[in-house]
């Protein structure tokens, strides 16, 4: 039996930490003996983990300034200080400090994979979490086996850094079976419009762009095209968001629903999901309003036209601003013809994305290594 970690810095409600819950959890329980260890014992998708799968805390807390502190350290110093047990593959989950602390693993025997979830486009980015861009190549180049979660991921990954060994692309596991049955309920605390109702599940950040859909929705608004917009996530930018939502007048038509435990039940009533992200890696809320036979608008962010179909088979890609978001919506809103084409066509995409797919490629991986 394989003994496989997997290190990421919390379990919060991003995409990257659902997934990793969901490959956790479905892992074939014959062939690995699996941990996941977080730098910081937050986040809500902590609750998700099965029995079965060791779950290792960090800190209480995230500190601000912890990705400085983590660099003053090391990297074999920063290993043997975070990861105590011995393993015989040692995954970075996301990007970044993880990474480092992984590529200090002094057994020549451990397998290491970092595992890629977003376009970082420079040199500069990449090399965030390191002391240097040469720490950065240098520590990448150390792992075994590099995964992205999208082409476009790979190809932005390997343009910046020169790898020993090209890398693969594996797509996210999502519970399918799980987000069908929960989409069924009917949500108690929300009464959706008469009209068109369109939804988006995220961390309220900047790289989200739910601050140029504000405007959209005020815009489409004037030109007549009634819809409301209901926002699922928590975050930093709620305040301005607020802010902003005031100065557009938009109160009674933008909504802001917090964190919920099931988003299935709202985003499976929603005549239309739009993901109007600046960046993403590959879109898990797109993936999953697919699964629940959602037509989607998404900005050509990554993975977009992986998900969608390079020819907007599958749904709407537009280009990547403001004026796209606009665009793309407006096409929707205003032909109800071709809302009901790709709500079939979500229906078919749906199904590609499953669960024993996902976590079968994984395997294979980790067999090969």
């Amino acid at each position: 039996m394989k003994r496989v970690l997997f290190l990421i810095p919390s379990l919060g409600g991003g995409g990257a930490e659902r997934v990793l819950v969901n490959l956790a959890n479905n892992l074939s329980r014959e062939k690995y003996d699996v941990t996941v260890q977080t730098l910081f014992d937050v986040g809500v998708n902590r609750q998700h983990l099965q029995s079965h799968v060791t779950y290792i805390p960090g800190f209480p807390r995230q500190f601000r300034g912890n990705i400085h502190v983590m660099k003053l350290l090391p990297t074999k110093w920063l290993y043997r200080l975070v990861v105590k047990k011995p393993y015989d593959v040692v995954i970075s989950y996301l990007e970044g400090p993880t990474a480092r602390i992984a590529a200090g693993c002094p057994d020549p025997n451990t397998k290491l994979v970092s595992w890629i979830h977003v376009e970082q486009h420079t040199k500069e980015a990449a090399s965030h979490s390191f002391r240097s861009f040469r720490e950065a190549e240098s520590c990448y180049r150390r792992f075994h086996r590099t995964v992205c979660v999208a082409e476009t991921v790979k190809q932005d990954f390997e343009s910046i850094f020169n790898l020993t060994e090209p890398a693969q692309v594996l797509y996210n596991t999502n519970e399918t079976d799980r987000i069908v049955e929960q989409g069924s309920e009917t949500p108690a605390d929300l009464t959706l419009s008469e009209g068109i109702n369109v939804f988006t599940v995220g961390r309220l950040r900047w790289e989200k762009g739910y601050d140029r859909l504000v405007r959209v929705h005020k815009r489409l608004l004037d030109e007549g095209f009634a819809h409301h917009i209901y926002i699922l996530g928590e975050g930093d930018e709620k305040e301005s968001l607020l802010q902003r939502i005031a100065e557009e007048k938009v109160e009674e038509t933008f909504h802001l629903l917090g964190f919920r435990q099931n988003p299935y039940q709202y985003v499976s009533k929603a005549d239309l999901f739009v993901c109007s992200s600046r960046r993403e890696g590959f879109s898990t809320a797109v993936t999953e309003a697919l699964i629940l036979g959602v037509p989607v608008v998404s900005t050509n962010c990554s993975g977009a036209k992986e998900l969608l179909g390079q020819q907007n088979e599958y749904g709407i890609v537009t280009e990547n601003s403001e004026e796209g978001v606009y665009q793309g919506m407006k096409q929707m809103l205003s032909d109800p013809e071709l809302l009901s084409h790709y709500k079939k066509q979500a229906i078919k995409r749906g199904p590609s994305f499953s669960k024993a797919a996902s976590v079968a490629a994984v395997e294979n991986m980790l067999d090969a290594l």
